[in-house]
């Protein structure tokens, strides 16, 4: 009893830290000025530029919130420019998940590897899509942005799912009312 205990403060915790933090309004800057910056972001989330691996996770957080998507790719977009950034997969990973309630009621909340805390919800869903004749789950992070789930956190996801209710065949999971189908068995 005392572990939910700990995992539902901890849930809190993060909500509450998430609904702190204010991003730049990216969506609402056009900047004349565009080109193009040597910043690629490999599949597992880890920031490149010119090929070196950027270590300052600080840096890395900063850049994160300037991304945006347009068309199919992803910049850096500040007031005064927009650069093209190359993005292997997706730009961020779900790296941890914590779980609050059950059943119907259960939420599901993942932290992404640049500490953003994301709810699974109706405008955050997560999907299985093909990747090279492989499942590969993803979150919704925000306007555009997904996250891959890391194999660890899909494997928590696995565990805890259930059989549809019309469908035994199809497994999913409940968060904030939503369900959202893992696969089939």
């Amino acid at each position: 009893m005392a572990e939910v205990g700990r995992a539902d403060a901890l849930f809190k915790e993060l909500l509450e830290a998430q609904a702190s933090k204010s991003l730049p309004p990216v969506d609402r800057w056009h900047p004349e000025r565009s080109g193009s910056i040597d910043i690629r972001i490999a599949r597992d989330g880890t920031w490149f530029h010119e090929g070196a691996e950027i270590k300052r996770a600080a840096m890395v957080k900063l850049f994160s919130t300037i991304l945006r998507r347009d068309d199919g790719e992803y910049f850096l977009v500040t007031p005064a420019e927009r650069l093209a950034i190359e993005v292997e997969d997706v730009p961020f990973a779900a790296i941890a998940l914590v779980r609050s309630g059950s059943g119907a009621g259960q939420r599901l909340l993942f932290t992404t590897n640049v500490d953003e805390h994301v709810l699974a919800d109706s405008e955050h869903p997560i999907e299985v899509r093909d990747r090279d004749g492989e499942p590969a789950p993803y979150l919704h992070v925000r306007a555009g942005l997904w996250a891959l789930l890391t194999r660890n956190v899909f494997y928590e996801l696995v565990d805890i799912a259930e059989p549809h209710a019309n469908d035994p065949a199809r497994l999913g999971v409940i968060s904030c009312g939503e369900w959202f189908e893992l696969g089939r068995v």
